[in-house]
């Protein structure tokens, strides 16, 4: 599944935040600024040891500007910096590799000036001529960075004020432009201008930070190391972070096997996904001893959507009758309580935080209903064939390919096969490894597929739901969604920098969007599944306060007497004691 993440190692990529007081001419941080430490962090952090957590399946590229997905934005965001980085509590704008930046007062001209300390890790400074070139990098047609150019393109090409002076000018207001100006990670001129940029995938010789690029074996594992050299290490708010001295990231084409090589302490971390796993599989000795720990965590986390994309280039699910069909012959119901053990809630939005009981979303549950689902198909002029028993329109069989990348989805495809098998449908599944079904997805050569996207904290739904971004390939539009209504509000949404106003913009897209059935939805949880060896330390928090199981690379550590203990009651059998089994982020924190 795609998915699109908000870590701390690059929040500041796809959130955006506006700063009520952040555009007048002022220089960036003001004086009451000052390098404090992060209070997610814990002073009893120790540098060293390896963490192996699981990575999904191994992917095209590690350049997260041409494969948009969670794993490459990790190991690319903890390797290249950003202009600004953003405060994990308050999400401030704070110094990143500028350490100060001004903003006009027609909010369109933002002027960066670099650190004078940040460096490349040979030793050579970070200049005003590397984000340049960042840019135009980005903006080059023959470029693969379809989802990137859309923020950028708001933008004249940057000016070169000096080494260390760079200034954006927006060719129009947006609210996100400062995020947009300052939070694409910047990459090194010296080092890859002379390479074909759509083939910089796995080698980073040079990087600015906390990670290098370590060890890797194709389709096994990925390794980053922790710089001793990095320009940042000894910053107070970097104190009790970016522990781990090697991060392992371990691929495996089913989540299953990754977690029967975790269950074997060949995986330190696994988040749990599969409610079978969480319900029926924690259990033995390991888990029983408190070898094992099994946590929830509960946190601020946004809420993304999951769903079977349809595309809506192609027929059959050009009809808008025949997409709302099929939302009515998928038994999400029977799923979530035979398969997932009502572990989940059922989608009604595609942005599901920005409801509440206060303000409940209006949108229908759509629940299974075969008539109903008939009735649209046959609205739609697809009619039984008696001898055959499928639907048939222009002597066409109802028959479609739904592209898969993953085992684990069979179960719920052979479901939802047998209900439009007796409506006269046939599903057939295309199963592919993740390079083959990323190619496929950039160039939306597919009918029906699995996609699940996590969200940002500030709503941008530009990217998927903006009718011009239907036709970028390798783009977030999966659908080919168009809609000149959502496509006006959109372009009124730019300019407002009232949050609230906003969010009541998108909860009128969301509104829009449902209506016209681009997904299947399907279910989701609120909170973090975990499950790892009983040999670190982490903070009181365990995550967080906006991330997921990647901000415990960040702020977890290996603790050497845990470790010690672990060793021994595993070898003795003998029992460790008991962790939270639930942690809430505001109980905790606050106290």
């Amino acid at each position: 599944m795609r998915r699109i993440a908000v870590t701390l190692f690059f929040a500041f990529l796809i959130s955006a935040l506006t700063l009520a007081a952040g555009f007048c001419e002022t220089k960036y941080p003001g004086e009451d600024w000052a390098d404090r430490p992060d209070p997610l962090a814990s002073s009893h952090a120790q540098k060293g040891g390896e963490v192996k957590t699981f990575g999904g399946q191994y992917p095209k590229s590690l350049n997260y500007y041409l494969d948009n997905n969670t794993l490459s934005a990790e190991v690319f965001g903890s390797m290249f910096e950003t202009l600004l980085a953003m405060n994990p509590i308050t999400l401030n704008y704070e110094p990143g590799l500028a350490d100060w930046w001004t903003i006009s007062e027609d909010k369109k001209t933002f002027t960066f000036h670099l650190d004078p300390d940040a460096k490349w890790s040979d030793g050579q400074p970070v200049t005003a001529e590397d984000v340049r070139w960042t840019y135009d990098a980005i903006m080059d047609p023959k470029n693969l960075t379809g989802p990137h150019k859309i923020s950028m393109e708001r933008f004249q090409p940057p000016e070169v004020i000096d080494k260390r002076t760079i200034r954006f000018t927006a060719k129009k207001v947006h609210w996100k432009n400062l995020q947009a100006a300052g939070g694409f990670q910047i990459l090194c001129k010296h080092a890859y201008k002379d390479k074909d940029f759509n083939k910089i995938n796995f080698e980073f010789p040079v990087v600015s930070g906390p990670y290098k690029l370590g060890k890797i074996e194709e389709g096994l594992f990925v390794q980053i190391n922790r710089r001793q050299d990095w320009w940042e290490a000894h910053a107070k708010r970097n104190q009790g972070k970016f522990n781990f001295d090697t991060i392992t990231y371990r691929f495996y084409a089913e989540r299953t096997n990754a977690f029967e090589a975790f269950k074997k302490g060949q995986i330190d971390l696994f988040p749990v996904y599969t409610s079978r796993i969480w319900i029926n599989e924690t259990k033995g000795d390991a888990f029983f001893k408190n070898h094992i720990v099994k946590q929830k965590v509960y946190n601020h986390k946004p809420v993304g959507f999951q769903g079977f994309a349809m595309n809506m280039r192609k027929a059959p699910f050009d009809d808008v009758r025949v997409r709302k069909a099929m939302a009515y012959l998928l038994d999400r119901r029977k799923m979530n309580h035979t398969l997932m053990y009502d572990q989940y809630f059922l989608h009604r939005s595609y942005f599901e935080d920005l409801y509440s009981p206060e303000n409940p979303c209006p949108n229908p549950l759509i629940e299974l209903d075969k008539q109903k689902g008939r009735d649209l198909l046959k609205a739609a002029g697809w009619r039984v064939n008696p001898e055959t028993g499928y639907l048939e329109k222009n002597e066409q069989r109802f028959t479609f390919r739904f592209l898969s990348r993953d085992a684990s989805s069979d179960k719920f495809l052979a479901i939802y096969a047998e209900d439009l098998k007796d409506v006269g449908i046939e599903l057939v599944i295309d199963k592919k490894d993740w390079a083959a079904w990323a190619r496929d997805m950039d160039e939306y050569n597919f009918q029906m597929t699995w996609a699940a996207w996590s969200a940002g904290v500030f709503k941008d739904p530009e990217s998927m739901w903006l009718s011009t971004e239907a036709e970028r390939k390798g783009g977030n539009n999966i659908t080919g969604f168009k809609n000149d209504t959502v496509d006006e509000l959109i372009e009124k949404q730019k300019t407002i920098f009232d949050i609230q106003k906003r969010n009541d913009i998108y909860r009128h897209i969301d509104q829009i969007i449902y209506q016209a059935y681009p997904y299947v939805l399907l279910w989701n949880i609120d909170y973090t599944r975990l499950l790892y060896w009983n040999k670190f330390g982490t903070p009181r928090t365990v995550l967080s306060k906006y991330g997921d199981e990647a901000s415990a690379l960040v702020y977890w550590w290996m603790d050497p007497d845990a470790k010690a203990l672990l060793g021994d009651a595993v070898e003795h059998k003998t029992p460790l004691p008991p962790n939270s089994a639930s942690v809430k982020f505001d109980t905790v924190f606050e106290n």
